[in-house]
This record gives structure tokens, sequence and C-alpha cells, in this order.
């Protein structure tokens, strides 16, 4: 009955919050002050609080706003909301969604906002040509953050902290009493108590210590802390797991396809212990039977049950050079779902006839258990179809067929995405091997062999071909999408690439994804390759989930979904469960509607905790990097100039690490950053250091907290 009340009560106020902002958003209304705005609504003496507080709460909300006289008015097209992001030296910038270029804020502009705050902010009328637009804070509706973590100094009567995020800009102050006894050099969880402002530094207390920053593990929990990544699973969910065989039971196989006896393996990682995919492959004529298997892990993983919550609320699996913080627990992602060799497994397959162009004729979706031959490394099978290797070959001589097919179709694959356009950026990603204790001792670009193409391929044409499939039968779903590049961004691709004396044709302002691909093509086996491949990257858009299919501009596909691993990202668990309804006859109007009301939101915080584990993923190997370096100071290098700004050049070393030479070590003369020509000219020399360009460095200093790694100009190499 209580309960009731307060729903009923609850109603009442958002209805009049919602009288209210119509109210001041008519054509009627002229903007006034509280004072004069209980006068016009003549609200008695008793109710005058609670105007205030729906006022208060329409500003949270942002959706109107005090002016500088005080008068309650909606936001003009000088106001914006967005979210702050600041930067070490107290300035930041207000990125407003849906605009293509963020706000300037200036230090004293701030109103003491940090990183993360939802803000709303006054944009400056009058614009200099070029420059972006500038602002100031009016208010902070939302604080982004309220548990920081960072290194503990401590002094006589209090002590601080540094954030290891340096957008935070400023040291937290910790009174004594709230210390919990950490000591100088502790890393700590600590929980705001006061934001300050531009004048205050923020306090917080201490709520756990982490351990010295120089203990092993501490470096990179501090970043699983810092990022809020959940590790250890909720008791219930570990409960839940009671439940689930080791086996499949016969009954379970009942109205599956039953495809066991055809010839079927798993290529991997060699650390890979979460199978999801399988291949089998056959062809008959100019045919290619193409058979992509994805664990049933919906069969397991029921919705709104505790698991599929806690599956969701992680979003995705995270991979930290020396851990894996997995989505679902290693019962279900290591054992039954996990697509093992000689086993009878639970499969969601789509099987493909493709012919000699690489056009899929036609496919069929189906339940289906199947029982894997073997277990194959990419390693092993890129000696088979690359090095033709004679010992690996007779290992698995009754699978060579197979690989050699796969091997074919792989290449009319990659040829048909090559001529529509779809865009490949192989440069190196790092391979950071780490010790028992976590230290790195050795750091060398990942290159991806032809084994790794092939199942790229093979996951690509079947996410292409499920998303088709859904988008015609017009059914609910969550696709993968890539928006087209912003227009600016492009142009100042084009300038820089003009240095180098390359060009990309822009039609109409928009550009073809193909455009981008020739580029990268010219570009291959140069000196700037890396670079340009790196910088094209940045000029496009972060792709996504949604629920409205827009196309996927990177792989120039008009149709795109992830459907192939369902044990490690929620949306392809998401689609199996729509799928199998769909297979079943189950997705009746009712579903149609409740999948029509979830799925904008799955898609939403699905693509947030992907941020989330690429910028904790990122931090963790740039913190590995600098203690990598930390071992080789005093060592020079040959390097490449891949960054070039007006406080010094980045220079990347063979093995992925960046470093920088500051300008104010570089003692030969005094050097400009020439924006326009994206170089490093010395006044007096006019020595010239431009991007792409290969030098000698030394490795002057690593720092862990800061994950700045400082260089020295040895000479320069032609």
């Amino acid at each position: 009955m209580k309960e009731n009340k307060i729903i009923e009560v609850n109603e009442i106020l958002e209805e009049k919050k919602m009288m209210l902002e119509e109210f001041i958003a008519s054509k009627e209304y002229k903007p006034m002050k509280f004072k004069d705005m209980v006068g016009f609504l003549q609200v008695p003496r008793n109710a005058k609080n609670e105007l205030k507080n729906a006022l208060d709460q329409l500003i949270s909300k942002g959706s109107i706003i005090i002016d500088a006289q005080g008068r309650y008015r909606v936001p003009g097209d000088d106001v914006k909301v967005g979210t702050f992001s600041g930067t070490q030296r107290g300035f930041g910038f207000v990125i407003i969604e849906g605009e293509e270029q963020d706000i300037f804020i200036p230090g004293e502009a701030t109103k003491g906002a940090m990183h993360g705050d939802k803000v709303m902010i006054m944009v400056k009328e009058e614009q200099q040509a070029g420059k972006r637009k500038e602002g100031s804070v009016i208010n902070i509706i939302e604080h982004g953050t309220n548990e920081i973590v960072g290194t503990f100094e401590k002094s006589k009567n209090f002590g601080f902290v540094l954030p290891d995020n340096q957008k935070l800009g400023k040291d937290i102050f910790i009174p004594k009493e709230f210390t919990k006894g950490a000591v100088s050099g502790h890393k700590v969880v600590v929980r705001i108590t006061n934001y300050g402002d531009v004048t205050q530094n923020p306090e917080g207390k201490v709520v756990e210590i982490l351990g010295h920053v120089n203990d092993p593990g501490v470096d990179i929990m501090s970043v699983v802390r810092a990022y809020d990544l959940p590790v250890d699973f909720p008791e219930e969910v570990m409960r839940q797991l009671n439940n689930i065989p080791e086996e499949i039971d016969s009954k379970e196989i009942a109205g599956r396809m039953d495809i066991r006896d055809v010839q079927t393996v798993t290529i991997d990682g060699e650390d890979a212990k979460d199978l999801d995919d399988a291949i089998t492959i056959s062809k008959e004529g100019d045919i290619y039977h193409l058979g992509v298997h994805i664990a049933d892990v919906t069969h397991y993983v029921k919705e709104d049950a505790i698991l599929d919550k806690e599956a969701l609320k992680r979003g995705t699996s995270v991979y930290l050079v020396d851990r894996v913080i997995p989505m679902l627990p290693h019962k279900l992602s290591n054992g039954i779902c996990s697509l093992n060799p000689g086993v009878d497994r639970l499969a969601l397959s789509c099987f493909m006839d493709i012919d000699a162009k690489g056009t899929v004729l036609g496919h069929k979706i189906a339940e289906t258990v199947i029982k894997s031959d073997r277990r194959m490394t990419y390693t092993n099978v890129a000696k088979i179809v690359d090095e033709t290797d004679e010992e690996v070959s007779k290992e698995y001589e009754e699978l060579l067929p197979m690989f050699h097919l796969m091997q074919e179709l792989a290449e009319v694959l990659k040829e048909r995405r090559h001529k529509r356009g779809s865009i490949n950026f192989d440069f190196p990603e790092s391979k950071i091997i780490v010790d028992k204790k976590g230290k790195p001792i050795e750091i060398r670009p990942y290159e991806r062999n032809k084994a790794t193409k092939i199942i790229e391929e093979f996951m690509l044409i079947a996410n292409e071909t499920v998303a088709e499939d859904f988008f015609w039968q017009e059914i609910p779903f969550l696709y993968r999408t890539h928006d087209n590049p912003d227009e600016e961004k492009i142009k100042r691709l084009a300038i820089f690439i003009n240095n180098f004396g390359y060009s990309i044709r822009v039609g109409q302002d928009e550009i073809h994804p193909k455009e981008l691909q020739k580029l990268l093509v010219k570009v291959e086996d140069t000196p700037e390759e890396a670079l340009i491949s790196r910088l094209t990257l940045r000029s496009m858009k972060q792709a996504k989930y949604t629920v409205e299919n827009t196309g996927h501009f990177g792989l120039s596909a008009k149709y795109y979904c992830h459907f192939t691993s369902p044990i490690r990202r929620y949306p392809d668990l998401q689609i199996h469960r729509i799928i199998k309804e769909n297979l079943n006859g189950k997705l009746g109007e009712k579903r149609v509607l409740h999948y029509g009301k979830i799925l904008f939101e799955v898609a939403n915080h699905s693509s947030k905790t992907e941020r989330r584990a690429d910028e904790a993923e990122r931090e963790v190997e740039k913190l590995k990097k600098v203690e990598y370096m930390l071992g080789h100071i005093g060592e020079t290098f040959a390097g490449v100039i891949s960054g070039i700004t007006t406080w010094g050049m980045y220079v990347e070393l063979p093995n992925t690490v960046e470093g920088m030479i500051r300008v104010s070590e570089m003692k030969d003369d005094y050097y400009i950053y020439d924006e326009e020509r994206y170089q490093m000219v010395g006044e007096h020399t006019k020595k010239i250091y431009k991007l792409g360009q290969t030098v000698k460095v030394e490795v002057v200093a690593a720092d862990k907290i800061m994950r700045t790694i400082d260089f020295a100009l040895v000479e320069d190499e032609e």
C-alpha cells in the first residue's frame, strides 16, 4: 500500500515537472527570476521549496539554465550540454554528442569541472577563423567520477593522491584521519567527498589500498579498479553454475542438425582456452560449402537469469597482457561452451554456398551438434598453407586438403572485399611477453599470418550473411555499424598525406572507403606505412552497436553484425537468442515488441563496455611498455618519427614502443613546429624533421607513474 502511495506521489511530481518544463519552453514565457516566477505562478509559501527543487532537477537534466542575470530560460544555440574531457595542464574540451568539433574550455573557465563530468557550457559567439570554438562552463550537471585510483604521498598532517588518469589534472587532498594508514608509494582507491572548484583541489578518503607501486601485479590491478572492471563473479552467479553440466546430454541433441561426422576443426592462438568457432568446408564444382559453427552459449545462459544479467553488465571479456577478465565464468567459456576436440558440443551454425567470385548464393542457419576433429593453432596451419612444413604436414596429413581449400576460399573472399573497397589495417599490434611476476621481458610486433587471415575472412562472411538475412526479415536485431568519417578529419588527412606525395579523392563531401583502401595499398612497404595507416584509422569514426542497420564504412559492407563470439561479446549472445527464437517459430508479436524495447539499451551499453575495455587494454599496454624501457635506459635504437607537436616529436621503435624527444632537450638549435607541413624546423640550422623520417634515439628516462618514455636524439639516419 505504502509502495503504491510513493509511486503515485512520484507520478504527480513528474507531471508537475513536465508542466513547468513546457511552460518555460513556451513562446509566451519571458525569462524570469525565481521571485518573479513564484509571483507569476501564484505559488503558495509552503510550496516554494517544491518549485525550487523541480527547477533544480530541470537544470541538472540540462532542460533549462539560469542565465547571467539569474533568470530561468531554455538553452539557446550558445548553450550546450556535453562531457568534459580534462587535460594535465588545466584546460579541457567538451564533447557534444552529434557535433563534429569539441569545444575548447580555457583553464580559468572550467568552474572546477573534472574529466568525465557532464557539464553545461556557454559557447562564445565570436570564433577565430581556423580555430576551434571556445566556451566556459556554466554548470556541472553530473559528476562522472566518484572514485579514482592514484599514488599516495604522505605529508606530516595530511596526504594527497596523484591520480593515474592524467586527465583529472588535480591532486586529491586527503585529511589525516582518512588516509587509512597509507604510506608514500601506495596505490590507493579514493572516494571523492568534495569536488572542489577552480581554486580548491578536490578532497577525498582512502577506501582501499591496492599495494605498493613496485609490488608485482599492483600496476594492472590499478587499471582494473580505475576502469571499474568487474573481476570476481558474484556468489549467486557461481551457484548457478552448479546447474550447468560438464558434458551435453543426449536429450539435448533432439531436433538439432547432427554434423558430428563432418570433418571439423577449430583454429585459434596457442594460448586460447575458449574455442568458440569451428569450421567445415567442401567444394562441388565451382561452389564452396562453408560452415561456420559458433558455440551455442544461449542454451546455457537463459534470458534474465543471473548469469545473463552479469554477462550484460560486463558486456565483453577484457584482455590485459597477463590476464583475462572473462564475460562468462570459466566453467562455461573454457568448458561446456568451448568447442574442444573429440567431444560433442551444441552450436549455432551458418552454412553458406559461395561461388568462385565470393558471392554467397544461398545460406542456412541451424541449431547443430558438432564434434571437432582437431584443435589447430594459427602457427601450425600457417606452416601448412604458407611454409609447406613437412613435419607439421605429416602430423595433420588427413586434414591437408581441408586447409588448402580454406586458403583458396579465403583468397576468393579477400579479393571480393578488396574489389568493393573494404579497408585492411594490417599494421602490427604489440605482443608483450611477461614473466611470472608480470614483468615484461620482450615486446614485439604481433604479426598476423595466413591462418589468422583465413579465420578472419570466414568470420566476416558469416557476420555479413547473418546481418543481411535478419535485415530483410525486418526483425529487431543488433548491428555492428561504422559511420562515414567526418569531412573535416578527412580534409586534414588529405593535407597530411600530401606531404608524402599521396592524395585521396573526396566527392560531394563524402569519401568512399575504396579511396582509403587505395591509399593504404600505395603506402605498403614504405617507411611511412605504419604512420599513415594509424592516421587513416584515427580519421575514421568508432564502430558501434546499433539497432538501425546503417552499414559498415571500414568494411564497405551494407550489412554487418557480430555473430561469431558469444563467449566474449554480449551482442553476439543477444542476437543468438533472437536467431534461435526465430528458427523455432517463437518470435511472435509479444517477443518482437520485447526486443524492440530492450535492444537500444543493450546496443548503447555494449558500445560503452567495449570502449572501456579498449581503453583499459591500451592503458595496461602503455604501462608495460614503460616498465620494459626502464630496463633499457642509455641504449640506442633506430625509430620513425610518428608524431610532431609544439612541445616535441614522438618516435616509434620497431617493437611498437613510442617515446618523446622534447623540444627543450634538442640542444643543437631552437626548433619550431611548422603546423601546416607537420614538421619541426631548426631556427638557425634550418634542419628539418618530418613525420615518417628515421632517426636514432637514446632512451633517457621512463616514468611508470606518468606513463611516459623520454628519448634524446643521437643522430639522423637517412
